[in-house]
């Protein structure tokens, strides 16, 4: 998406934030962790963690909203319209600024060898086998460890990346809507915004 404003503060996204906690809310009331671990999305998540050793954390973060009665955090516009969408469907998703990200970008998959910097500024070396994006400088995200420091959203940014991860068992119908709810809650702050790209690839 082009165009963009990413304030740190935007009272119509705030007023859809709470509503989408309290819808939530009702979703889920009365299921406990072990209902929840029933969802199909994700179980297929949980199953691609698994072969990790990892837990999604997009469900542990549901579960605190839940369970907890924690609010989604206010960090900036940008950010929140990528996190109420991955709230609302569970799909794992990563944002950018697009004008740091050196494309093209590839879809690859780890060896084990490589090297990034995370979000808090952490070296680390993905998981081999695990799904990852790459531009011409190196890793900007992969499913276990996340996106990358330096092509992180920021107060500036205007020209935004929306990345989604579906393992196995999500359809094709259901990453369509969940981009599609990240344009709608960024063209709520940002009415100007442009879509440039929508697709799904396969990775088959």
């Amino acid at each position: 998406m082009r165009g963009a404003v990413n304030p740190a503060q935007h009272a119509q996204l705030e007023d859809r934030k709470k509503a989408l906690e309290e819808e939530l809310r009702a979703r889920f009331s009365g299921q406990d962790r072990q209902a929840l671990e029933k969802d199909p999305v994700l179980q297929a998540y949980a199953s691609y963690y698994r072969q990790f050793k990892k837990t999604y954390h997009v469900q542990l973060q549901l579960e605190s909203l839940l369970f907890k009665r924690k609010s989604i955090p206010s960090v900036a516009a940008l950010v929140e319209a990528m996190f109420m969408a991955e709230m609302n469907n569970l799909l794992l998703t990563a944002g950018h600024d697009l004008d740091t990200v050196r494309l093209p970008a590839t879809l690859d998959v780890a060896q084990g060898t490589e090297s990034y910097t995370l979000l808090r500024g952490d070296p680390q070396t993905p998981k081999a086998g695990d799904m990852m994006i790459v531009d011409s400088e190196g890793i900007i995200s992969n499913i276990i460890y996340g996106p990358d420091q330096r092509t992180q959203i920021s107060p500036q940014t205007t020209n935004v990346i929306f990345t989604v991860y579906a393992p196995s068992g999500i359809p094709e119908p259901a990453i369509e809507k969940h981009l599609l709810e990240i344009q709608q809650n960024v063209q709520l702050v940002s009415p100007n915004a442009m879509v440039e790209m929508l697709k799904i690839f396969d990775a088959s």
